[in-house]
């Protein structure tokens, strides 16, 4: 999914910051498609706000200006297979804690990073990846499902307190994509099942999911703040 929300942007002309905490090799092959002067892969452990603010640094002394737009889309080591999954009598709090480092902590370090270089520019996008799991549980993860309905919370509040910044804060939530790292371990018949409860027929794809984040940067989402788009084929309706 990061990468293809990466295609997005850089093939509509951003300039791009690539980060990346343990996938260096395919950062950096990402990154050299479009040339150092429209992305850059940079590391970066989003739960440590130390390194986030060494990334947008490192970044602006690469392009020579700040960042404007900031997508949060951090998964801690989570994967889609529900046969697999912790029960709520087996499920420890740290598997919460866990997600919610990733998911609420990562953005947050994320933001607070941002806002120095957004505040100066008047202007600014921040996009927060959530899941269509928290209004139809089809599958119990409680862990990933709780902490993306607290990634909703600070979307929304976050949104009321950057507003009169010109900063616009919105969340893009997906249902089950056909194929990331993470649903790679999800069953074929899962997906069928998903395809057949939906309008379209069919399980969206990364590319389609990347789409809609990228609407939320341009300025056609100039007056949009504060709202969740849920980008799965109809499968929930709200």
């Amino acid at each position: 999914m990061g990468r293809s929300i990466v295609e997005a942007f850089a093939g509509q002309g951003a300039r791009v910051l690539v980060n990346y905490h343990t996938s260096r090799q395919a950062a950096e092959e990402l990154a050299s498609r479009f040339g150092s002067d429209r992305a850059v892969a940079l590391p970066a452990d989003v739960t440590d706000p130390g390194q986030v603010a060494a990334l947008l640094a490192t970044g602006r002394e690469h392009f020579g200006a700040p960042v404007t737009t900031v997508v949060n889309s951090a998964l801690m080591g989570f994967s889609f297979n529900g046969d697999a999954r912790p029960g709520v009598t087996e499920i420890g709090w740290e598997d919460f804690a866990a997600q919610f480092a990733g998911s609420v902590r990562g953005a947050l370090n994320t933001i607070q990073a941002a806002l120095p270089y957004l505040r100066e520019k008047g202007f600014g996008r921040i996009i927060n990846v959530g899941t269509n799991l928290f209004q139809n549980p089809v599958v119990p993860y409680h862990d990933y499902t709780a902490a993306k309905a607290a990634l909703l919370s600070l979307t929304r509040t976050t949104a009321k307190d950057l507003g009169r910044h010109g900063i616009t804060v919105n969340m893009v939530s997906g249902g089950l994509l056909r194929t990331t790292d993470a649903s790679a371990a999800t069953p074929e018949e899962v997906f069928e099942a998903i395809a057949a409860g939906t309008p379209l027929g069919r399980v969206i794809t990364p590319e389609e999911f990347a789409d809609t984040v990228l609407f939320f940067a341009c300025p056609w989402a100039r007056s949009v703040t504060g709202q969740n788009l849920v980008v799965d084929g109809g499968l929930v309706m709200d």
